[in-house]
């Protein structure tokens, strides 16, 4: 537990530096996948036809359903399949770690057939005293999902580790 905690200037200096962009694929298999794995009946998600009747060009992304970053050996992390270079380090030494919560805003339909250029970036560091865990560490990273054809933004997620 950490009595005492500060952001140093290396770790406000990581704040707004991005992740190179990343590719990532929304297929109709990823989307009927995911779709059943949690739970959604909704013919939208499974069949094209209802998909279309309901006013989308494909089978939609289900809800929390971004698409599924492309796997390039020896470029991405083997954990995440995401760019292995990733998120600028911060050495802060706090060894514990808590998921913050993730929060999600649509600008657009995300689709099957649909490619999806990625890039995140730390947006935020904070620190914030617990009784129970001491100072806490709470960064914030922002990540942009850009539709590769039209060039609009279609989501962005923001989340929050919490280290202690």
């Amino acid at each position: 537990m950490a009595e005492r905690f500060e952001i140093t200037d290396a770790m406000r200096a990581a704040i707004g530096k991005e992740t190179a962009p990343w590719t990532y694929e929304v297929t109709t298999t990823s989307v009927r996948g995911f779709a059943r794995g949690v739970g959604y009946t909704d013919p939208v998600y499974f069949d094209v036809e209802a998909a279309r009747r309901a006013g989308y060009r494909h089978l939609p992304a289900p809800p929390t359903y971004l698409g599924t970053p492309v796997f390039i050996p020896g470029q991405s992390s083997d954990t995440f399949s995401t760019p292995a270079a990733g998120m600028p380090r911060l050495d802060h030494g706090l060894p514990g770690l808590l998921d913050g919560g993730v929060e999600t805003e649509y600008r657009g339909d995300i689709c099957a057939g649909d490619t999806l250029i990625v890039v995140s970036k730390l947006a935020d560091l904070q620190t914030r005293a617990s009784k129970a865990l001491g100072t806490m560490l709470i960064t914030t990273t922002e990540t942009t999902y850009t539709n590769a054809a039209t060039g609009a933004v279609v989501a962005v997620q923001r989340g929050q580790a919490i280290f202690y």
